[in-house]
């Protein structure tokens, strides 16, 4: 039987204190979704941001029209895919036991991206800019996401049977390097033969974007992430068994098996969506989960769950207001942003724990 790991037993009775910073980081959640329908190029004040969304009439229209069609639409779009990206890190991070592993270290927002270029690239019929999903009408998305989700699967599955045979952190990471590099080599080749235009469309979403979704495209994103994340909180006790290793896990009744498909199916299928909508995000999925289980101070996945997918919610508004200079039209890359907020995080970490391995098992 493999040795426990440090730090997770799994089944405690769920602490107060827990209880009580989940509804902390929900507040601090409204705070930050409110802020971001406030600031933008046009400051709003909170009062009439709270007028609109409660069905009243703005003291100018223009306000309406800011808040209901664009503002809103990416506040909703930020808090999904923060939550869905940071949970498919820590259900990662569980499986491989790997503190490093995440959707873009892994190679997994490569497959994603492999897959929305063949749809952008070979057949998309219009659009520029980070706006170019609005072109492709309800097919093309749904195509882009099942594509998404295909390259992401396809990846993933090829690491975890790489894992079966490979021991050691460097050694999977360097797999999952080298498909990153074979999924990048083979983006290259379809922009080597496309147009300028599209060729410009797929480099600025590469960049990242919460803005770039209407109403009509959150009726198919906000379903697909609440299936994820709704499927993910069905695995609370086979996660904490993975945490302490395959046979102890087969030894609580956890069928292995099935398990890790579902795993990989939630990941593939969560990744997947929010990289067909906004783009490969970075750093949210790596950096949240360890945050998380240091704000909780616990590696107990029915507590770590719901703290991953809330944070990775805060988390992806509070990135989503750094993007926009307040009061003018700047708007920085996301995934700028995103790596300037998880870097320290995982820099801290290495410093705090003296490597990424000992805050991993030893929380």
């Amino acid at each position: 039987m493999e040795p426990p790991v440090h730090g997770t037993l799994p089944c405690p009775p769920m602490a107060r204190p827990g209880s009580a910073l989940l509804a902390l980081i929900i507040l601090l959640l409204g705070v930050f979704f409110l802020l971001d329908l406030v600031t933008g190029s046009v400051m709003i004040a909170p009062g009439q941001v709270l007028t609109i969304l409660l069905g009243g009439a703005a003291e100018r229209s223009s306000w309406d029209t800011i808040v209901l069609l664009f503002r809103l639409p990416k506040a909703i779009t930020a808090v999904c895919a923060g939550a869905g990206l940071a949970l498919s890190g820590l259900m990662m991070q569980t499986l491989f036991r790997n503190p490093l592993a995440d959707p873009s270290v892994l190679g997994i927002s490569a497959g994603a991206g492999l897959g929305v270029a063949l749809i952008v690239l070979t057949a998309a019929g219009g659009g520029a800019g980070a706006h170019f999903i609005a072109g492709l009408g309800l097919y093309g998305k749904i195509g882009m996401v099942m594509a998404a989700g295909t390259g992401a699967g396809l990846v993933l599955a090829l690491i975890l049977v790489a894992a079966r045979w490979l021991t050691g952190i460097t050694m999977l990471l360097l797999v999952g390097v080298f498909c990153s590099f074979a999924v990048n080599a083979a983006v290259s080749i379809l922009i080597h033969f496309s147009i300028a235009e599209l060729v410009q469309a797929y480099i600025t979403w590469t960049f990242g974007s919460f803005a770039a979704t209407t109403w009509n495209d959150l009726a198919l994103f906000v379903p697909i992430t609440a299936v994820g994340l709704a499927g993910s909180l069905l695995l609370r006790k086979p996660l904490n068994g993975l945490l302490m290793g395959e046979r102890y896990a087969q030894s609580m009744g956890v069928r292995i098996g099935p398990v890790r498909l579902l795993v990989i199916g939630l990941t593939a299928l969560l990744t997947g969506t929010v990289t067909a909508f906004c783009g490969p995000v970075a750093f949210i999925g790596l950096a949240v989960p360890h945050l998380a289980r240091m704000i909780m101070a616990t590696a107990d996945h029915r507590l770590l769950l719901p703290a991953v997918i809330l944070l990775g919610a805060l988390v992806a508004l509070i990135a989503d207001l750094l993007v926009q200079f307040p009061g003018t039209e700047t708007v920085l890359p996301l995934n700028a942003v995103t790596a300037l907020i998880g870097s320290p995080v995982v820099v801290w970490l290495l410093i705090r724990r003296r490597g990424l391995r000992q805050g991993f098992a030893g929380e």
